[in-house]
């Protein structure tokens, strides 16, 4: 079951990110990320947060179409955005994406990719993406797709990450073990469409960007 967050970070280009709602299950809001999913033309079905930095003309809105609301105190111990992803977890989802995930807030967009640490461990694979870029974890063996010239940086989220190995990439990892705090995964290349990348212990943060 897929689910789509939209946070109240930013977005650029809204018929670009469009693609990323096809084909979701459930689409909810977290507090002003609601804006977002108003200017893409989608009704989402659950808008949850404090509303603190939800405009009236956009609270308005949700009454008027009858959109499910839940709303919380601005003093609590978890972001808006992590509360729509408990929302997506309760309600079954399996994997979501976040749209609006980075912006401005530095300790939000940092916040919200950890977060993708914390609900992997539960069952729920989660993605922040962007106009021309993807983040996403990588525990064992995936097939990424891309074009050539693409970028794909491997950033260890553990204290090291062993056995990596990398065929399609332009600067090949065979049976490599990167340490935490090191830049050695930034900026490979696709050689064509397609990447593997394995690891035998520890949990990568993938960043994809693509060449335009």
């Amino acid at each position: 079951m897929k689910a789509v967050i939209f946070a109240g970070g930013t977005v650029d280009d809204y018929r670009l990110q469009k693609k990323y709602v096809v084909g979701a299950d459930i689409i909810i809001c977290a507090d002003s990320g609601v804006r977002h999913a108003f200017m893409m033309g989608i009704t989402p079905d659950l808008v949850v947060g404090d509303m603190d930095s939800v405009v009236p003309e956009d609270l308005n809105r949700i009454k008027e179409l009858g959109i499910e609301q839940e709303t919380f105190a601005a003093e609590k111990d978890f972001t808006d955005t992590e509360l729509a992803l408990e929302k997506a977890y309760q309600r079954g989802a399996t994997e979501a994406v976040i749209l609006g995930g980075i912006g401005d807030r530095p300790d939000h967009s940092l916040a919200n990719i950890l977060l993708m640490v914390n609900f992997k461990k539960r069952g729920l694979e989660v993605r922040l993406a962007g106009e021309n870029w993807e983040m996403f974890l990588i525990e064992g063996q995936v097939q990424i797709s891309g074009k050539k010239g693409d970028l794909l940086s491997l950033i260890p989220l553990s204290r090291e990450v062993s056995g990596i190995e990398t065929r399609g990439l332009y600067y090949p990892l065979k049976n490599e073990t990167i340490p935490m705090g090191t830049s050695r995964g930034i900026s490979n290349v696709f050689l064509g469409d397609e990447v593997m990348v394995r690891t035998k212990k520890g949990l990568l943060l993938a960043v994809k960007l693509a060449r335009t």
